[in-house]
């Protein structure tokens, strides 16, 4: 995430764009320059708040790289929030190929 991050720095750094990543994340973020919002870690809840302003309408579209072939020991949390992007009709990218075509629309 990081380094997709990275690769599209000048996109995301545009006066509009808001971002909001857990806590980890967010940190590598902040050092690359980038203004975030933080939230917990993962594990710690941050994928909880994040699906939280989700739920009250503050999100318009979700980039959440995964390992497909490894465990998150927050996987309740990760898939809830897959979900409720499904429920309030949220763009949710998982992969790379998916978050290029969510930013080539910005």
């Amino acid at each position: 995430m990081v380094a997709f991050i990275k690769d599209n720095t000048e996109l995301f750094r545009k006066k509009d764009i808001q971002l909001i990543a857990t806590g980890t994340t967010g940190s590598h973020l902040e050092r690359a320059g980038l203004e975030v919002e933080k939230m917990e870690s993962g594990p710690m809840g941050g994928d909880a708040q994040i699906a939280s302003r989700l739920v009250e309408g503050n999100i318009d579209m979700v980039i959440f790289f995964r390992d497909p072939l490894g465990k998150h020991p927050h996987e309740v949390d990760v898939n809830m929030l897959m979900r409720l992007c499904d429920v309030y009709n949220i763009p949710l990218a998982t992969n790379h190929a998916a978050a290029v075509r969510f930013i080539q629309t910005l």
